[in-house]
């Protein structure tokens, strides 16, 4: 049940309690927020219910409440004038344990019955007695006296309400309006409403500070009262307070105060949340004028109630339990929005499918059961709810399906497939079981002979299954059971399965019996560990040649367990392996077994022969393998070879190569060799001899050559001549080379000396040489090394820093000769600083070398010229200033710089560390400075600079920004009342301390603007317009500088005021109207409409050139 109270509470004096008028439409007391130090008690007067709140041990004579303190009023009309408190709009149940928790604690002569069209309760601040609590003694005089004053303002409130013509009739439907307050008697605290939407007695607004006339506040308003009361909207009225009491009369000859002007501030609190409002909801208003900026006392706040309306839509129903012929639906209850829910309607489809709902359920229960139902089928639900007020949509439309029965026994599975150790076994869904049905199958097995019966191997929706990890050729029963969620089949018949036999293993023990044989040997072998449950039939025996196993030949088939392998070949190498054949398959085939036969010496060769045509001193002879190497590979040839009138032989080479040089012969003599071939076996026969004749030879080696240094750029060598060797020398070759391992050859010719020159002084030289005859040509001799004597150095580079040759003797010092100028002698240095020259002068150098043997050649002339001075650096000058730029200029030149300037410059700024940072650097002649403060001295000094080197920094320049002037004002806002207007605009805050004024000029007709404003306001009321002149307004701000003078804005833009428009008398209906359409003010366009206009033409321009391209171009 929705409890509906309303809570005022009064300032009371420090004597007396604090009264809490409430209502209830159950008749339960609500909870309700008792201050520390204070204690409740609950009353009943005349049908209505109170509830004291009694201090407890302090008490304040002749003062207001010491727990609150009236807050000033609101800044802002737009903003609530009072704020719920938090303990009041969440109240904790443990903080009123002394209160009625509903009608089940309560006597029956204290619930009241609810009568929410016509029940009215008026609360009114109780007069108490200044001594504590001996009021309280007295209830039933204080009640009495309460409801007499009730029945009088009720009255009061009817006659001043029809009588007035202020006020609106109350509705029917809503609850009565707070009583209304004497005009001359001042409210004596600010008044609180607890309960749904109600605020703290600390949060309500005071009146402001009351003077006269204009310069007084209003009075109190009229209580605002409602009417037209629907569940989201009401319609309020209130009656305009009247002139403050004890004004000044006028005197004689002076006329009295304008009526006043007054605007209304409505506040209302309500119990939505976020600002989402809900029907049957407890709102509460109250009313505040205001005149001039000053605020009155707000008014008493009026409560009433939004009227109820249909529930919200429910969720839809869910599945508590079912059979396969009945359902149990449940469902939960939605929002009522203020009118308990009476029945819920439950529609379903009967199972058809077609869409068509029917009423199965009409009632207040919140679960149903639906029986006679199908089995396995799907039925479509949808559920609404109904009060009062109206019936809810209907819910989302959900589906339900019922169960099915038990399924029937399923037919004897099926092999599928067998193996060594697995089974794949599969069975077929029960004959008549619905497609919707969700069926499991669980696989029952039995080893035979093991006598544990049938177990379980597989459960689950498959209808196949592969059973592993069985044994091989053994029996097996197989049965499945079919089952859901309304129990188990009974077995199917029973299929017996059985696994397949495995093959056997491979032989064991395969070798070779006896010693092999040059071309045979015999093998052998032990039957497999495992037969794989069957018998061998026969053995199968596989030979191969070589290594690499990559041709089998079959050698033997049958039951014997040894073989004879017989027709090889002496010295080679034979794989054999062994597998058998059973019922089960064949086994696998054993390890390879590598078998040699053992080799013999290999055969004869042919006779070994020259390559090529023979040397003076050494024969090249090359072979060919024997044709039969006796099964094993040749590792080694002997050859032996025969000296001229000796019969005796003697070995020259022994190795594996089939060819081999022959050294140390005698030139012209006639040679015998013969040759033989060995392997494992040993040695075979010698082939027949061959006889080899040797050619001339080249002449021996030469002694070292002599060098004679004749001067430290000429050598003379010479040499001896060295053996002929049968054969006459016919030229002598020479090399020379600074290095012993880059010698060129120099000299080619008969003699035996040569003369060298252009040689460098103090370097050493390697030289040998060579004899050459008709034979060939003779080795080097060994190298001579040879040092030519020191000199004087060698010219000086100019194009290299370092030192040049010395010749020998370590250089002492140098020799700079610049013309006309004396020379200059230094040191030992590769570099030197000529001092005392002119500046951009050229000057002829050469360097010359000196040493103790004397001075070298000079160096190449070469031209230096010498750099000019660096800039000075040039005047700057400030030429263009703002509040946020500087434009400095410097020298004379363009503004831009040109490619051929060579002078460039540098400009720097101070900073607020007192360093110089770089703001320019470049050719130019102007810089503008920004994102500078305004009114602020900023330093700047300048460099100038070229090739020639960084000029010196000028003196420091300091510059100062000027004030910025106030920003333009948006266009005013004119209002016309009658004979006057009143012009506003926007304000500007002070800038940096300097306060901000503003210009108001006005134009009539087609004359100037003239100024008829000027101040700190930002509304101006022009009295006495004519109404057949146009006026146009415009505003600008002024910023009023404490050291210098006034900075007057931009102005805004020109707003237009028409004059009003008369309609003419006498025209027709037709012409009338269309005179005064013709005769409304043309509104001109504000900033944002006419940029919002220029966009859209925009638009549709592009949109029509896409078009446009669309057709012509593309297509």
């Amino acid at each position: 049940m929705l409890d509906n109270v309303i809570f005022i509470v009064h300032n009371v004096s420090s004597t007396g309690p604090a009264q809490v008028p409430m209502m209830s439409p159950n008749g339960s007391v609500p909870q309700i927020y008792v201050p520390p130090g204070y204690v409740q008690q609950i009353i009943e007067e005349n049908g209505v219910r109170r509830v004291l709140v009694l201090p407890q041990t302090e008490f304040h004579p002749g003062g207001h409440s010491p727990l609150h303190h009236p807050p000033p009023p609101p800044p802002h009309a737009h903003l609530q004038a009072f704020i719920p408190h938090p303990h009041i709009m969440h109240p904790h149940p443990h903080l009123y344990s002394g209160m009625a928790g509903g009608t089940g604690d309560m006597n029956p002569q204290y619930i009241s019955q609810y009568h929410p069209a016509h029940t009215t309760i008026y609360s009114e601040q109780d007069t108490h007695p200044p001594h504590g609590r001996a009021a309280f003694a007295h209830r039933d005089e204080r009640a009495s006296k309460t409801y007499e004053r009730l029945q009088k303002k009720l009255k009061e409130r009817h006659g001043v309400g029809g009588g007035g013509g202020g006020g609106l009739a109350l509705s029917k439907d809503s609850p009565p309006p707070s009583p209304q307050k004497s005009r001359g008697t001042p409210p004596s605290g600010g008044d609180l409403q607890n309960g749904l939407g109600g605020k703290g007695a600390d949060e309500q607004a005071q009146p402001s500070t009351a003077v006269t006339a204009l310069g007084k506040s209003p009075g109190r308003g009229k209580d605002t009262e409602s009417g037209d009361i629907q569940a989201r909207g009401a319609s309020l009225s209130w009656v305009a307070p009247s002139q403050p009491e004890g004004d000044d009369e006028p005197k004689e000859g002076e006329e009295g105060p304008a009526e006043p002007s007054f605007t209304y501030e409505v506040s209302v609190s309500y119990s939505g949340k976020d600002g989402k409002y809900k029907m049957y909801v407890l709102c509460v208003f109250r009313v505040q004028a205001m005149c001039n900026c000053l605020q009155g006392v707000p008014s008493e706040p009026v409560s009433f109630t939004t009227l109820s309306c249909e529930p919200d839509g429910p969720s839809p129903p869910r599945k508590a339990s079912g059979t396969k012929s009945s359902l149990v639906l449940q469902w939960k209850a939605p929002c009522d929005n203020g009118s308990k829910i009476q029945n819920y309607i439950l529609q379903w489809d009967e199972g058809k499918g077609t869409g068509a709902f029917e009423q199965c359920y009409y009632g207040p229960q919140k679960q149903y059961r639906l029986t006679k139902l199908s089995t396995a089928s799907r039925y479509y639900f949808r559920l609404a709810a109904k009060n009062d007020m109206g019936v809810s949509e209907f819910s989302d439309v959900v589906h339900i399906m019922t169960s099915c029965s038990v399924p029937a026994p399923p037919l004897s599975p099926e092999l599928v497939q067998s193996g060594v150790t697995w089974l794949c076994v599969r069975w077929h869904r029960p004959a008549g079981s619905p497609k919707e049905d969700e069926i499991s199958y669980v696989l029952e097995m039995e080893e035979e002979g093991s006598g544990y019966g049938f177990q379980a191997s597989y459960d689950g929706d498959e209808l196949s299954h592969t059973v592993r990890n069985l044994h091989r050729s053994t029996t097996y029963r197989f049965r499945v059971i079919a089952y859901n969620a309304e129990g188990k089949s009974n077995p199917s018949g029973v299929s017996e399965f059985t696994t397949a036999p495995d093959r056997p293993g491979c032989p064991c023990r395969l070798a070779v019996k006896g010693k092999p044989h040059p071309t045979s040997f015999r093998l052998t072998w032990d039957p497999p560990k495992d037969n794989g449950g069957s018998d061998v039939a026969k053995y199968v025996a596989e030979l191969s040649e070589g290594l690499s196993g990559s041709s089998w030949n079959q050698v033997y088939s049958g039951s014997a367990m040894e073989c004879v392998c017989d027709g090889l070949s002496p010295g080679c190498s034979y794989q054999a392996r062994v597998h058998c054949i059973s019922a089960g398959g064949e086994s696998q085939l054993t390890e390879p077994l590598q078998v040699q036969t053992p080799p013999v010496p290999p055969g004869p060769c042919q006779p070994p022969r020259v390559v090529g045509k023979p040397k003076a001193r050494e024969v090249q002879l090359r072979w060919a393998p024997p044709l039969v190497d006796g099964g094993s590979a040749v590792s080694s040839y002997s050859v032996e070879m025969f000296a001229p009138q000796v019969d005796e032989g003697w070995e020259v080479y022994q190795g594996s190569e089939l060819d081999c040089t022959v050294g140390s012969l005698l030139p012209g003599r006639t040679y015998g060799f013969r040759l033989r071939a060995a392997n494992k076996a040993g040695y075979g026969p010698f082939s027949e001899r061959s006889e080899v004749t040797t050619g001339p030879g080249s002449p021996e080696v030469c002694r070292p050559p002599h060098v004679n240094c004749k001067s430290p750029t000429c050598a003379v060598i010479s040499w001896e001549a060295p053996p002929c060797n049968g054969a006459a020398v016919s030229e002598y070759r020479l090399e020379w080379g600074a290095a012993e391992g880059s010698m060129q050859m120099c000299y080619t010719g008969a003699a035996l000396s040569h003369e060298m020159k252009g040689l460098l002084p103090a370097t050493n030289y390697f030289c040998r040489v060579q004899a050459v005859n008709v034979a060939g040509v003779g080795p080097f001799s060994d190298a001579v090394l040879c040092q030519t004597p020191c000199s004087v150095p060698a010219p000086v580079s100019s194009e290299d820093e370092e030192a040049p040759c010395d010749h020998g003797s370590e250089i002492m010092s140098y020799l700079i000769d610049l013309g006309e100028r004396q020379p200059i002698l230094t040191g030992p240095v590769t570099k030197y600083i000529i001092q005392n020259l002119h500046p951009d002068t050229t000057y002829r150098i050469r360097i010359q070398a000196l040493n103790s043997l004397g001075a070298g050649p000079f160096s190449h002339t070469f031209k230096l010229k010498t750099k000019p001075l660096p800039p000075l650096p040039p005047r700057l000058e400030c030429t263009a200033s703002s509040h946020q730029t500087l434009r400095l200029k410097w020298g004379d030149g363009p503004a831009k710089a040109q490619p051929t300037d060579s002078l460039q410059y540098h400009l720097q700024m101070e900073d607020k560390n007192g360093r110089f940072i770089s703001l320019y650097k470049g050719p130019c002649h102007t810089h503008k400075v920004q994102r500078l403060n305004e009114s602020t001295s900023y330093a700047f000094r300048i460099q100038a600079f070229n090739e020639a080197g960084e000029g010196p920094f000028s003196t420091v320049y300091t510059f100062t920004t000027p004030r910025s002037p106030p920003a333009p004002l948006k266009a005013p806002r004119v209002e016309r009342v009658d004979e006057s207007c009143e012009v506003s605009w926007e304000t500007l805050p002070p800038m940096k301390g300097d306060p901000v004024i503003y210009c108001l000029q006005s134009m009539q007709g087609n004359s100037e603007f003239k100024q008829i404003y000027k101040g700190s306001a930002t509304s101006y009321q022009l009295p006495n317009l004519s109404s057949s002149t146009e006026y146009r307004y415009r505003v600008c701000a002024i910023r009023q500088c404490q050291d210098a003078p006034e900075i007057i804005g931009p102005y805004s833009s020109t707003v237009i005021m028409l004059p009003p428009r008369v309609d003419t008398p006498g025209v027709s209906g037709a012409t009338g109207s269309k005179a005064a359409e013709a005769q409304k003010p043309k509104r001109s366009l504000t900033d944002e409409q006419f940029s919002f206009l220029i966009i859209a033409l925009l638009a549709v321009t592009s949109i029509l050139i896409a078009v446009a391209i669309q057709y012509f171009v593309i297509e």
